[in-house]
């Protein structure tokens, strides 16, 4: 955690642990990404497990600091902590003399899941796939899917005493989200059995005119969190609504997920996404951790370590869950 890995930045991390974390009866892997990073990949034989989290982080670095049995920082639930306690994990497996599991540390989880891609692509033979994020100890049934767009307003500037001759871009960019409370509040997108409702949220806003220019560009980001309900029509249903004068470029998207669960273990459904869906070639997959995700991106983002070792044991019980299935 003293490594800044804010997302972009997460080599020197991966450097770090690639040299300095050799645990007995691994061998090491490192996946190259085209964008110059790399993911990590310890195997324990041929791997047809694997536990899996991400080293990148979100902004702003928080470095970390230990009072009592809680640790606080950047990445001490999401999803660092998760690492330490997977590793901690595997290394119990080896112990018991298990031989077919892996660790699979992932870059670019939080602003796309390029590394999660890179491994899909290279990996083979892997049955189930352990996530690992803050879920307060319990197993996840289902995760929100998401979608990633940029919206661009066009108009058309003016001195802005005279806004009659112009065409304001962000009285524009004001109308469209009323349109999408609207359309998030009246059932045009329905509600899913499982998942709930869809949301959204906005993000870096743009609009570089003078203070008195009217406004002819606005662009931002919204981040919709979807369901199974409203994944494949949600986009297509607010295009419909829009002009040409109003663009929406999808950046990326997600699916939701259905996770897989085992008797003794509280569960429940989460809102966010994970490297899940875009490794649909490792196998099914499991979603478990210790932390919150509600301390998760936040100025207070902690973990317990009591959490953290009861998480250790439940990993090495969901892992025997899956191996008396076999």
């Amino acid at each position: 955690m003293e490594i800044e890995s804010t997302s972009g930045m997460e080599g020197d991390v991966a450097d770090y642990l690639s040299e300095n974390y050799k645990p007995a009866g691994a061998e090491i892997h490192i996946q190259e990404i085209s964008n110059g990073l790399k993911n990590i990949f310890y195997t324990w034989g041929k791997p047809e497990i694997i536990f899996n989290s991400h080293f990148d982080t979100v902004p702003p670095y928080l470095p970390p600091k230990k009072e009592s049995n809680i640790i606080y920082g950047r990445g001490s639930c999401d999803a660092k902590g998760q690492l330490v306690v997977m590793s901690q994990a595997c290394e119990s497996l080896y112990k018991e003399s298990f031989t077919n599991f892996g660790l699979l540390m992932t870059a670019g989880e939080e602003v796309g899941s390029y590394g999660a891609m890179k491994a899909n692509d290279v990996i083979k033979g892997v049955k189930y796939c352990i996530v690992g994020e803050p879920t307060e100890n319990k197993l996840i049934k289902a995760s929100k899917g998401n979608i990633n767009v940029d919206v661009i307003f066009h108009g058309r500037s003016c001195h802005s005493g005279y806004p009659e001759h112009g065409k304001n871009a962000i009285s524009r960019m004001n109308s469209f989200i009323n349109l999408l409370d609207r359309m998030f509040s009246d059932n045009s997108f329905p509600d899913d059995e499982i998942l709930g409702s869809s949301t959204y949220n906005i993000g870096m806003l743009s609009s570089p005119n003078a203070h008195n220019v009217i406004s002819e560009y606005v662009r931002m980001k919204i981040f919709f969190r979807t369901t199974f309900a409203t994944h494949d029509m949600l986009i297509d249903e607010i295009k419909k609504n829009v002009d040409e004068d109003t663009e929406i470029i999808e950046n990326f998207r997600h699916v939701p997920v259905k996770f897989e669960t085992f008797p003794g273990f509280e569960t429940g459904i989460v809102s966010y996404g994970t490297d899940a869906p875009s490794m649909p070639n490792l196998g099914k997959k499991v979603l478990y951790g210790p932390g919150s995700i509600l301390d998760a991106h936040t100025s207070n983002e902690h973990i317990k370590i009591e959490d953290m070792e009861k998480a250790v044991d439940d990993l090495v019980k969901i892992y025997k869950c899956i191996i008396a299935l076999k």
